[in-house]
């Protein structure tokens, strides 16, 4: 086996990053290569170094992990250590100003935020990025690529800075991807994606809407035609501005997403030509598990990398409705992130996350 690869983790204290640093410290390809694991940067050089034990007390186990420090971030640091991958598992904003400096000095991005995942202009305004339009940015946005295996592996092979998808978005695209290419969809007639997550999904920091009280027996909608995942949808599924309707809900639940999407065909179908318009596309990759006409549920995804897709057809073969459920911490977000580390460098897709 070739040398390890040195990873580097920024924003190890999220959920997120948590989920980071328990797939990496286990990753086969990572032996004798342990992650390095950053903080903030203003910390003091002089503070005691905090624990992934003292972040995440779950982390502890027979191997150490638990005693791994959590330095304070600096890119000197990274140069020293010989850091080829950086994981980013930060706000947006932070990643904006991180990337370019990472990649000047030839580190590869995992991003996990949605800094660097947006195309179009008009989609990235959403997130209002002081930056827009500068020479780093253009350059950067030119360079990502959107870190969907299932739909880029060649770009992710090749590339220096990935943007990892959106929770809500891989589960969405991923249903609905094979049937939209085939031209299969009446996208005029227009689609309905109903998304449900997981209270983890807003982030580690409590705000009004996720403490207990008001999450705890509640079911509520959110973002409603303005939701920042929408332009993701737009692009990667390359529909007109109205071709999809996507509203998201919180759950009280810790974590999972079930996204239930409503499509028309442009001709009668059968459930058998659907199926394996499914199989065809996904013949290659691993972490989609087709369950045919069975509909899957959050529970049986939950804590893993893979999105599960399954489908009813309606008795007149024109409708249909798809149910696609993923852990929004995994498959939406570190566990895609280390499936894309492992496209990066040719490793077996699913290599550290089964």
């Amino acid at each position: 086996m070739s040398k390890a690869v040195q990873t580097a983790v920024m924003g190890v204290t999220g959920y997120a990053g948590a989920e980071l640093a328990r797939l990496l410290v286990r990753h086969p390809r990572l032996k004798g290569a342990t992650p390095v694991f950053l903080g903030r940067a203003e910390a003091s050089r002089d503070a005691k170094v905090p624990t992934l034990g003292e972040i995440h007390p779950h982390l502890h186990d027979s191997h150490g992990t638990g005693n791994l420090p959590v330095e304070p971030f600096s890119f000197e640091l990274m140069e020293d250590l010989g850091v080829e991958v950086l994981f980013l598992a930060t706000p947006h904003e932070l990643s904006r100003e991180l990337v370019p400096q990472a990649r000047k000095r030839g580190i590869r991005v995992i991003d996990l935020s949605g800094a660097w995942r947006l195309e179009a202009g008009e989609n990235r305004a959403v997130y209002r990025f002081e930056d827009e339009g500068s020479a780093d940015a253009l350059q950067m946005q030119a360079e990502a690529v959107y870190g969907m295996p299932e739909l880029h592996r060649a770009a992710i092979h090749g590339a220096g800075l990935v943007a990892n998808p959106g929770c809500y978005a891989t589960s969405v695209i991923l249903a609905l991807k094979p049937l939209v290419q085939a031209g299969l969809v009446e996208v005029e007639h227009g689609i309905i994606a109903d998304a449900k997550s997981g209270v983890s999904g807003a982030g580690k920091a409590p705000t009004a809407k996720t403490h207990y009280m008001y999450a705890a027996d509640n079911l509520s909608a959110y973002g409603v035609f303005g939701h920042r995942h929408t332009g993701e949808l737009l692009e990667q599924l390359e529909l007109p501005a109205d071709g999809i309707i996507f509203t998201p809900h919180l759950l009280p639940i810790p974590r999972g997403i079930l996204s239930t999407i409503y499509v028309r065909f442009r001709e009668e179908m059968t459930s058998a030509a659907i199926e394996a318009c499914y199989a065809r596309f996904y013949a290659h990759s691993p972490m989609v598990r087709l369950y045919g006409t069975t509909l899957p549920q959050i529970q049986q995804s939950v804590r893993t990398n893979y999105c599960d897709i399954g489908f009813q057809l309606a008795k007149d073969g024109r409708r249909a409705v798809i149910v696609s459920c993923l852990d929004n911490l995994l498959k939406g977000a570190a566990g895609q992130a280390v499936q894309n580390l492992n496209v990066m460098y040719g490793w077996a897709e699913a290599e550290g996350l089964e």
